[in-house]
């Protein structure tokens, strides 16, 4: 069995896992610019009837992704994060390559369904993080991840869009390749980070996502959290499901400027991840970076809605990309609420719970966006999806205040919201 990773590897390994996901976002943001076209193909063209066959798609990847992800995260807890993140890397390739090869919509579907169950390699890779950096460390040590994100969307959509102009199923095939690729480079050099004395049986009552929601009990902060959590990626995947058909709607953007603007968000939350994230919150503390950055999404989301020039939608990205902080803030928070041996599992509901609050948004926001864009509608009503958002993440900044006030004590205080000199 490989070796945990020493105290004095820290470092590298948190390398090595920074470009595990920069390649697992890099395979992922390849499709965004294409995938919704190419669900629109297989219904002959047709906005309305392509949107909401698109949301079906995403709804249900999120769907599987929910059932897989509490387990995955309790193997890891029980064999290790390595494994794991193989196995994830290992689906990845299979999920884009059949989806390059499918034939119909039908297959497409079955291929979601795969890529689904085994997308679990961002809530291990938290875990990994969370073993690996010290309680003080750890919103800077999330920081990077999230810059990882940031560093594959820059590169993700951006070539995704270039290559789906040429050719709609060519994107797939570079995913897949991202993904052999990550996968061949765990292989040879991620270390396992969970020490063995950190290990535990595995359960199928933590696995099941119902049981690994209710086994959060037993830690009040995190659970009070995982509400406002909820919400907020709710509101996330409304945005990110309906970006694409917005803007080729309103602006008339191709697949092409659909990438260039998700590059630009990518550059500008690296940047933020990984530069200001740290400093911001080692300023403010755990709890009011996320109140900001939950203030700064919900203003984000409405400007969004109300932008009636393309130009305007670039201006709100540098808005709307500080936002960004509330995620590794929470992440801080969480970790310093649950023991090592538990870090796996809890990554593992959180990311199940990304993935519940997956399967109703996008279904929300492609349908209201199906309605808002009839015949006779106004065009701001085409903004209907940013509003509803907007709205949910008011009410997770609500819930997360609420929690935060409840489960504030002198202990917690000190770790999570006292500001650094």
């Amino acid at each position: 069995m490989t070796s945990p990773v020493p105290t004095t590897g820290r470092q590298p390994a948190i390398g090595f896992i920074f470009v595990t996901v920069v390649l697992a976002v890099l395979g992922f943001g390849l499709l965004i610019p294409v995938l919704p076209e190419l669900v629109k193909q297989f219904k002959a063209g047709n906005v309305t009837e392509g949107s909401h066959s698109y949301g079906v798609l995403v709804s249900v990847y999120a769907l599987m992704q929910f059932f897989g992800a509490p387990i995955l995260g309790s193997l890891s807890d029980r064999f290790g994060r390595r494994k794991v993140i193989l196995i994830a890397l290992a689906g990845s390739a299979l999920d884009f390559a059949a989806m390059a090869l499918a034939p119909s919509l039908t297959l497409l579907f079955v291929a979601r369904m795969i890529g689904g169950v085994t997308a679990g390699i961002i809530s291990t890779a938290n875990a990994y993080v969370a073993d690996v950096t010290p309680p003080e460390k750890r919103a800077q040590g999330f920081g990077l991840m999230g810059a990882a994100f940031g560093l594959g969307f820059i590169i993700g959509p951006l070539f995704g869009g270039i290559l789906g102009s040429i050719d709609l199923r060519l994107p797939f095939w570079a995913a897949a390749g991202c993904a052999a690729l990550n996968w061949l480079y765990g292989c040879l050099v991620l270390p396992e980070s969970l020490a063995l004395e950190n290990r535990r049986d595995f359960s199928w009552k933590r696995a099941n996502p119902i049981g690994a929601i209710l086994a959060l009990k037993r830690f009040p902060a995190v659970l009070g959290l995982a509400e406002s959590y909820f919400i907020l990626t709710l509101a996330q995947m409304m945005l990110f499901s309906i970006w694409a058909l917005y803007t080729g709607h309103r602006y008339g953007w191709d697949p092409q400027h659909v990438g260039l603007s998700l590059t630009l968000v990518g550059v500008i939350s690296a940047v933020v991840q990984a530069v200001l994230a740290k400093r911001i919150i080692g300023r403010l503390g755990d709890t009011r970076g996320v109140i900001l950055g939950l203030v700064l999404s919900a203003v984000a989301q409405t400007l969004y809605g109300l932008a009636t020039e393309s130009w305007m939608i670039y201006t709100i990205i540098l808005l709307g990309s500080f936002a960004g902080i509330a995620g590794p803030a929470m992440q801080s928070y969480i970790t310093k609420h649950v023991p090592p041996n538990e870090q796996g599992a809890v990554q593992g509901v959180y990311s199940g719970l990304a993935s519940l609050a997956g399967i109703p948004g996008p279904l929300i926001a492609t349908w209201a966006f199906g309605w808002s864009v009839r015949d006779g509608q106004p065009a701001w009503l085409a903004g209907l999806p940013f509003f509803m958002a907007a709205t949910l993440v008011l009410f997770a900044l609500v819930l997360a205040t609420r929690s935060f006030a409840k489960h504030a004590t002198p202990a917690a205080t000190a770790a999570t919201s006292t500001p650094s000199a």
